[in-house]
């Protein structure tokens, strides 16, 4: 058990020595976006030593906290190192490790100082970080000022939502517009709508390439049983609109980790007022500028059969093996015959494991290691697909973060897949290779 008095500090020489140690798990207790790469301490290089755990202090709070632990694989048996920016929540951290009946539990305090400084100490981060932003980011942007990593002089702040103004209207970061994600795909296919379509959805919205776009949405616990579930996603709504100004040629797209979720736990201004829309006259640049990030069914056809591409289904497991449709307006069941296995969470309108527990990005390494236990890997050409292209824009947007070179959404999903009655499909478990 550790004591006040009695907890084990180690110096960099000494966790250098542990670091190869198979035993050990390095945790880290700064903010998620700290830990992606965001330098909120001036340190000298951003991100997180190289395969520590992100187990930020904020999540003590939570009556789950041991089993988020005991999810992340770190177990009573194993050595673990607490760091982060304080002391103060490096030891609250590590104490709680103690009392759930972790024995050898140390702390390092220099990682700011020592491990960030010296370039021969392992660290990474999340290669697009930029493009995943903080509540304080967002803040520090309108209040008037430059935040990290941000050089522009236009940006807009989206909410997104799906046919839910109320969601908006009952409390919204201030200055934000509100986003129907009918102005960017069409309910007719839940496909994105035409170029000369977007194009006029973006102007109406204020948006030109050369715009910072700041989406988030609000997760309003979703029911299957309601009629328009997807109202209560927005949060995966608003991804779903960030890859779509992505594919459009919006070049600097970003999204507040965590949604609203993220902004009420900084304690931030809400607002109620109803912001008007500032059109522009001009987009700036042909629609669509990256192509490449949408496949359709021809192209997701030619995938299956390539040895270079895989197409990943971004399903629930009933989704996957044809116990349901996963959508009330979608009768067949079933999966594209050649299609991975990419495992949202529990259903449509949930992405538990691609998220955190406050609804933040789950970290890579986790992440990853779903993809590799089902040969998912960036050396290949990636189409994620789900019914209708929210989930499957999830999944892409995480691949794109990490810097994968060849990541698209196939964006007709099980929705257009199964309305062709010529195209195949499976149910079952699959035959394993």
């Amino acid at each position: 058990m550790i004591r006040n008095e009695m907890i084990n500090q180690l110096s960099t020489k000494q966790l250098v020595e542990l670091y190869n140690n198979q035993s050990l798990k390095i945790i880290d207790v700064r903010p998620v976006d700290a830990y992606n790469g965001w330098r909120q301490k001036s340190e000298v290089r951003g991100g997180h030593i190289k395969g520590a755990k992100c187990l930020p202090a904020k999540w003590c709070e939570y009556i789950d906290w041991i089993e988020v632990v005991r999810s992340k694989g770190i177990l009573p048996e194993h050595k673990v190192v607490v760091y982060g920016y304080t002391k103060i929540e490096v030891e609250k951290v590590a104490k709680l490790f103690a009392r759930a009946g972790y024995s050898d539990v140390s702390i390092y305090l220099d990682f700011v100082d020592d491990w960030c400084t010296n370039e021969s100490l392992p660290m990474e981060n999340l290669k697009r970080y930029k493009q995943l932003v903080s509540a304080n980011w967002v803040n520090t942007l309108i209040l008037g000022n430059n935040p990290d990593e941000y050089t522009n002089d236009k940006f807009v702040i989206c909410h997104s939502h799906y046919r839910n103004r109320d969601a908006y209207l009952t409390g919204h970061i201030p200055g934000a517009i509100d986003m129907d994600t009918l102005a960017l795909e069409a309910p007719e296919t839940w496909n994105r709508r035409s170029p000369d379509e977007l194009k006029v959805a973006l102007e109406q919205h204020g948006i030109t390439a050369d715009t910072t776009v700041v989406l988030y949405g609000k997760f309003m616990s979703p029911d299957n049983d309601d009629d328009f579930p997807g109202s209560a996603a927005g949060h995966i709504g608003a991804i779903r609109n960030a890859m779509i100004m992505l594919y459009a040629g919006v070049k600097d797209v970003r999204i507040l980790n965590g949604g609203f979720q993220s902004w009420k736990d900084a304690g931030f201004e809400i607002t109620t007022d109803d912001v008007r829309k500032k059109e522009v006259a001009d987009f700036g640049v042909q629609i669509p500028a990256k192509p490449e990030l949408i496949v359709d069914v021809p192209k997701s056809k030619e995938m299956i059969e390539a040895n270079d591409a895989d197409i990943v289904c971004v399903r629930s497991w009933p989704e996957y093996i044809g116990e349901v449709s996963g959508y009330n307006y979608i009768k067949k069941t079933g999966r594209i015959p050649g299609a991975i296995f990419g495992n949202c969470g529990t259903d449509a309108y949930h992405m538990e494991n691609y998220r955190n527990v406050d609804h933040t990005i789950r970290e890579t390494q986790e992440v990853v290691a779903i993809w590799d236990d089902v040969k998912i890997t960036p050396d290949k050409h990636l189409a994620f697909y789900c019914g209708t292209g929210w989930r499957g824009s999830e999944a892409f947007f995480n691949a794109w973060l990490m810097g994968w070179p060849r990541v698209s959404v196939f964006d007709g999903g099980w929705f257009e897949w199964s309305n062709d009655s010529k195209n195949p499909f499976e149910k079952g478990i699959p035959n394993k290779k």
